[in-house]
């Protein structure tokens, strides 16, 4: 296609193209010719006030305005029409549902498309065997997927049904009736089996029943107390590690952990004691296991091999240090305080470089190691997950050290995961090799690829980087119609604005930093009138009205 265009100094021309599709070519000019009769300019305006419309939600202006940049647009963006609507880019084009993937991606939207989030819920669940476990990923319309021993597929759904749980308070999710799916189990030796299964002949349970199936299938531990890792955890290619059924996961304890102390409460009050004495003492369990057999002595171990010999250990001669346990020691609230920030300086020493604006997954990359972890030893040390960044899990450490409490570090890497600061200088642009504006999946941690990006728009770490941005850092928490507020900033910051959009009305929140402090809401007002901050929380009322809000941070 094809257009000449003459534009005179400091004049501006705007060209729309129209892609259309039609049976045949008669048809085809039937269709230019109605589109050349309409009024494409209006047509145009209005998918930018349907973009608007869902992208101005949240919106909010930082002293980073690179951050402002990612958390307006171009995260929410990436993950709606990549993850969820296309679920395709230019490193994969299948067009499958990821069990696990497209769960992660709908956190980022519930407070914008509550209704998105939960109708995906509902139709993962679907995708569940009547034994608990579920399929790793699957193709519409079919269902054709792929049954495997991965272990931590099956815990995402009751992980996001909990924070959807808490960002709603729809409850009634809860006692959706959601069938099961069949299909010929695993063989023993069998690692996954491609088919296309049946919907039960089971009647359909509620959605609670789903969750807490998938719990008490995750409850079997081994030698060290630690649940089984299957043929991968969170990453796929650790697939040899525990395949024999006897391999430990350090990084799915703490998972597990968080799982069932939220779960439990959830079980006691539907009056199911049993499984919430269970689900109570397997978590106090874990959470000793962790300490003593997760513990390594200056950071948490990854794994244990099915032989009972660690991984992510410093016995190990590649992969002495794993992100994701450190990360989560303190995500999942389980690790003793102490040795949860002691692990955190281990990934600062280790695992940040600072000189490439990288934080890599782990080090070093498997290359030699006698031990054999899975295909992840196929890709070149230092590209993917072989020792490279791996992008979701280096957003959670960010994540992480906002939890902590420890803003400043927490806005560095943040920055530092920005795509839009690696591409920067012309020198960095023709190093990374990748869009600016969307995150990737990975950047290449050795010479001579160090920074080139890779598997750019199709990753979950965008969806990941939008809630470390306006959850962990900026600290905005929508709980039903209530709205939390807990930021944990850079002290240099002198505040931030967001503006909350709130049905038809509009909260315009802007936060003080008087006191350079990190955290902690000291004077809160809505309208002029003061607001108690000793909860932190503001009620939101669809008034179609605009309100001020003025809240001042510093030591309650």
């Amino acid at each position: 296609m094809q257009t000449k265009v003459e534009i005179p100094p400091g004049e501006k021309v705007e060209l729309a193209f129209f892609l259309g599709q039609a049976e045949s070519q008669e048809q085809a000019r039937q269709l230019i010719l109605r589109t050349r009769q309409s009024d494409l300019t209006f047509k145009l305006q209005t998918v930018v006030q349907g973009w608007d419309r869902y992208l101005g939600k949240i919106q909010v202006r930082t002293p980073d305005r690179s951050m402002d940049i990612l958390l307006n647009h171009w995260l929410q963006y990436q993950t709606l029409a990549c993850r969820l609507w296309a679920r395709a880019a230019f490193y994969q084009a299948g067009g499958a549902f990821g069990f696990r993937d497209q769960l992660q991606d709908v956190m980022a939207v519930m407070a914008s498309d509550p209704k998105l989030a939960r109708a995906h819920i509902l139709k993962t669940a679907t995708r569940q065997f009547i034994e608990g476990d579920v399929q790793h990923w699957w193709h519409p319309p079919t269902g054709r997927g792929v049954r495997t021993r991965i272990s931590d597929d099956r815990l995402w759904l009751p992980y996001v049904v909990l924070h959807y749980l808490k960002v709603t308070e729809d409850k009634s999710i809860l006692e959706e009736l959601v069938p099961f799916i069949e299909g010929a189990q695993l063989n023993p030796g069998q690692d996954d089996s491609y088919f296309e299964p049946t919907v039960s002949q089971e009647l359909p349970l509620s959605l609670y029943e789903h969750c807490a199936r998938a719990v008490d299938i995750s409850l079997q531990t081994g030698v060290h107390g630690l649940p089984l890792m299957g043929t991968g955890d969170w990453n796929d290619g650790m697939n040899r590690v525990g395949h024999g059924g006897k391999g430990e996961s350090v990084w799915l304890a703490w998972f597990l952990y968080k799982v069932l102390k939220e779960m439990a409460p959830i079980a006691d009050g539907r009056g199911e004691s049993e499984r919430n004495e269970i689900w109570a003492e397997q978590a106090s369990l874990l959470k000793t296991a962790l300490d003593t057999n997760g513990w390594d002595g200056n950071w948490y171990k990854r794994a244990f091999f099915d032989d009972g010999f660690p991984l992510g250990s410093s016995e190990n001669m590649e992969c002495k240090i794993d992100s994701i346990t450190q990360s989560w020691a303190v995500l999942s609230g389980a690790g003793d305080p102490r040795k949860s920030l002691q692990a955190m300086k281990a990934v600062e020493e280790q695992l940040v470089r600072t000189k490439d604006n990288l934080i890599l997954l782990f080090t070093p990359p498997f290359d030699h190691t006698p031990k054999d972890p899975g295909y992840i030893k196929g890709y070149l040390p230092g590209i993917r997950e072989n020792g490279g960044q791996y992008t979701h899990a280096a957003v959670w450490v960010v994540c992480a050290y906002a939890e902590l409490g420890m803003g400043n570090r927490a806005g560095e890497l943040f920055s530092m995961l920005n795509p839009i600061h690696h591409a920067l200088a012309r020198t960095q642009v023709g190093l990374y090799k990748t869009e600016p504006y969307v995150m990737t999946g990975d950047i290449y941690g050795v010479a001579p690829h160090v920074g080139r990006g890779g598997w750019s728009w199709y990753t979950g770490s965008a969806a990941w980087m939008y809630r470390a941005g306006t959850e962990f850092i900026l600290g905005i928490h929508q709980r039903g119609s209530h709205l939390l507020f807990d930021p944990c900033i850079p002290k240099e910051w002198p505040g931030f604005k967001v503006l909350y959009q709130h049905g038809m009305a509009v909260y315009e929140i802007q936060f003080e930093n008087p006191d350079h402090v990190s955290r902690g809401v000291r004077h809160m007002e809505l309208d002029g009138v003061v607001v108690a901050a000793s909860t932190a929380t503001l009620e939101l009322k669809d008034d179609e009205k605009h309100h001020q809000v003025k809240i001042i941070l510093g030591i309650v």
